[in-house]
């Protein structure tokens, strides 16, 4: 099997428009900044995403529970977690060219850092900053910008109907924590999970969907026993790294960046964010969060109602602390599609051997030809096989192929081709990286065998038709 070669931002953006994974928000109307839509591959791939994230966080345990909660909120929720005063993006605005940029952003690029004034709460441009668009030293200083979309409930467009579409998923959970508790049973160490869309007015999107204005979050917060903080944070970390190799990140291009003491929110006692080598940086997937009692606790006065945890064993009532893993599934599937592409060199029928790495600006060698693959992880493959009669102009291979491919697609995503050459058949499915080819040939008509085709190494075998099913099953495992 091949080794990954650097993908480019610009080979992977077409491909996920060429095959229909990800286009952009709106595009007949010339798109929205910050906005994307899912194609039939990518909707596929986001669903596996979440599937194996709610199989491996709910399903497969017996501590975690499911929510799923509403959107809009009532706007106290906001004013308790600290939303409403505290979510913001430090802004400037160049005076020349009038294009709006994060500061942090801006500096970050240019090598500097944004400087604190003597209040210590303010934030100055350091010298020498200049527009990223124009290039003019032109820049209003920093100033605080609320990330939420604001929208109203009901008919009147007043201050007493504003609220606000959720920046997050979390806040759900904590102001449905007495719900669960009191319905479903659950004793500490207990977890909710929730996966659904969030929203913010991102100043500056940008790498594509990797930072949106619209997103999806699967968010578990795992409430505990206060001083038990440290166990279970360490416990959440590497219990999210080994999903991630278990869906085809590997350890060597996942990072942990831990929060120093001078990082952390005043209510953490400790912070991991998960981190993966994209082609634009190194950058966040996730953030593990030990968050105390702070969520709870600030619910708990600003609705005037009891989020206590008690327990039949000590008799003790207290607020539970909590530990919170985040992750973005758009960034997830932007991290599988750079891990999984490839651009290769395959011999052809003539040359033995594997693939190979292409060698950019080197010659095609003799005896191969070029490939685009996606080397998804079959558990997280968009379409798990791909069924081909050999001629489509042979009614008995047509028919046999077509009943093959309607007992697989009862229980998996599974493709029909009878369109073209069977090898560029298996070049369509490389490069949307379907792991597993079947051929219904003659042979096929006389012993009930297929041709099994590997995605990765290209080779094929022959098996009786009975064992198809397994054998994708077994991949997928």
């Amino acid at each position: 099997m091949s080794e990954s070669s650097p993908a480019s931002m610009e080979a992977i953006v077409s491909l996920c428009k060429r095959r229909g994974f990800i286009f952009q928000g709106s595009e007949i109307y010339g798109g929205l900044n910050g906005f994307w839509d899912y194609g039939p591959l990518g909707c596929e791939l986001k669903r596996n995403i979440r599937e194996a994230w709610w199989r491996a966080v709910v399903q497969r345990r017996d501590d975690v529970v499911g929510l799923d909660s509403a959107i809009i909120m009532h706007p106290r929720v906001w004013e308790a977690s600290g939303h409403v005063e505290g979510f913001t993006d430090p802004m400037v605005d160049c005076r020349c060219c009038r294009r709006r940029f994060r500061a942090d952003q801006v500096c970050e690029e240019q090598g500097l850092k944004l400087e604190r004034g003597l209040d210590g709460r303010t934030l100055k441009l350091p010298a020498g900053v200049r527009c990223p668009a124009c290039g003019a030293a032109e820049l209003t200083e920093p100033r605080s910008f609320n990330l939420m979309f604001k929208t109203f409930v009901g008919p009147v467009e007043d201050s007493s109907a504003v609220t606000y579409l959720r920046p997050e998923t979390a806040q759900g959970i904590f102001a449905n924590f007495d719900n669960v508790l009191s319905t479903s049973r659950v004793k500490i160490p207990f977890g909710i999970a929730q996966i659904g869309k969030a929203f913010r007015n991102e100043i500056n999107p940008r790498n594509f969907t990797f930072r949106s204005r619209e997103f999806e979050q699967m968010e578990l917060e795992f409430f505990i026993r206060p001083g038990t903080d440290a166990e279970w944070h360490e416990y959440w970390v590497a219990e999210r790294l080994k999903w991630y190799a278990s869906i085809g990140l590997p350890e060597g291009r996942l990072h942990r960046y831990v929060y120093g003491p001078d990082e952390l929110a005043h209510y953490a006692s400790a912070c991991v964010d998960i981190t993966y080598e994209f082609p634009f940086g190194t950058q966040e997937l996730e953030g593990i969060a030990a968050r105390g009692a702070f969520d709870l606790g600030r619910h708990q006065e600003f609705s005037g109602k009891p989020l206590q945890y008690f327990d039949p064993e000590t008799r003790e009532r207290f607020v539970p602390h909590v530990v919170e893993p985040s992750a973005g599934v758009d960034r997830i599937a932007l991290a599988l599609l750079c891990e999984a592409y490839r651009e290769e060199w395959v011999p052809t029928a003539d040359v033995p051997g594997e693939p190979r790495p292409a060698e950019p600006g080197q010659p095609l060698p003799e005896g191969y030809e070029a490939r685009t693959v996606l080397r998804f992880a079959p558990c997280i493959a968009p379409v798990k096989a791909a069924v081909f009669p050999l001629l489509k102009n042979k009614p008995a291979l047509v028919a046999r192929a077509r009943e093959l491919y309607e007992s697989l697609r009862e229980r998996w995503p599974v493709f029909y081709d009878l369109q073209g050459a069977i090898g560029r058949r298996y070049r369509r499915q490389d490069e949307i990286g379907t792991p597993i080819g079947i051929t219904v040939d003659f042979q096929t008509l006389e012993d009930d065998t297929v041709t099994l085709r590997d995605r990765d190494t290209m080779q094929q075998i022959r098996v009786p038709a009975a064992e198809v099913a397994d054998r994708i099953a077994a991949a997928i495992r």
